[in-house]
């Protein structure tokens, strides 16, 4: 059994990681809080947008727009969000399975995968891959990202799909359903062309100004440009909720090692007493 010192100083180094997981766990409910009410109200404009490019995917002549021509897939870029720190139960680890399975398809079928990365754990897994070519890494954007902060991976998407160095771009991130479940999910965004069999109005009869293929030029981007929002924001949230659950159970778990090691503590004492009693008994026995 541990002496009784051993046992203070577990005791007390229990304590003081409860101080700092039970502190992460306030942290991360006020963060999650904000970031699922910006994730939550920027929905409703993700949808339209999605309904937008909907309904652009019905025009005749759409096909030949260079966002939303479709090729055969030799090269495929991945967009992969996670977070910059550890921590968050296994928010980092579901997004990373979701990529090594899409880049294990790719190596099947011959084809050359891409990534960007967003967030510093996506890119640490990345650099140890062989076969994969990393073109950006960029540090989680904090909990309050800008539309510039996403701009340069938007640039980069639009360049390579444009100059045909890959033929498809895909968004991998975890989308927030609720406080304790969340789904990592692979997005397409390029090409701009929606093929999930959903039927929308025609715009073949629609006048355009100054010309369909400016109008589709620019309302191409700008709703790609949501998707990844949307994605980083729904990330966010995902990440917070997650590090607050992970915390909230590791200040249960540090809670019931204390009770335990209490108990143990509580227990070597008394034999301590009792032997001592013990020992006093014998020496008075032994005087007499």
């Amino acid at each position: 059994m541990p002496s009784t010192t051993a046992l203070k100083h577990r005791i007390k180094s229990i304590r003081n990681t409860r101080q700092i997981t039970k502190a992460m766990e306030l942290v991360s409910a006020s963060k999650m809080r904000r970031a699922q009410d910006r994730a939550k109200l920027s929905r409703d404009y993700q949808n339209a947008a999605y309904d937008l490019l909907l309904r652009l995917n019905s025009l005749p002549d759409v096909g030949s727009h260079p966002l939303f021509a479709k090729r055969k897939v030799s090269s495929r870029l991945y967009v992969v969000i996670t977070s910059n720190s550890g921590l968050a139960g296994a928010y980092n680890y579901n997004v990373l399975r979701e990529f090594t399975a899409a880049l294990k398809a790719d190596r099947d079928s011959q084809v050359t995968s891409y990534v960007i990365t967003i967030g510093h754990k996506g890119a640490q897994f990345a650099r140890r891959l062989a076969g994969v070519h990393l073109l950006a890494v960029y540090p989680a954007f904090g909990d309050e990202p800008t539309a510039n902060d996403i701009r340069p991976v938007l640039n980069t998407l639009i360049d390579e799909y444009r100059d045909k160095k890959i033929d498809e771009a895909q968004i991998l991130y975890t989308v927030f359903k609720s406080n304790i479940s969340q789904q990592a999910t692979n997005l397409s965004i390029l090409p701009a062309h929606v093929t999930d069999g959903t039927s929308a109005p025609t715009m073949a009869f629609t006048n355009f100004e100054p010309s369909l293929e400016e109008v589709l030029d620019s309302a191409a981007i700008r709703l790609i440009e949501v998707q990844i929002w949307q994605a980083l924001l729904e990330s966010l949230a995902s990440e917070h909720s997650m590090r607050m659950l992970a915390m909230k159970n590791a200040t249960d778990n540090a809670n019931d090692l204390i009770d335990n090691l209490t108990l143990e503590f509580n227990t070597a004492r008394q034999a301590a007493i009792t032997q001592e009693l013990a020992e006093i008994t014998g020496g008075a026995e032994a005087i007499k």
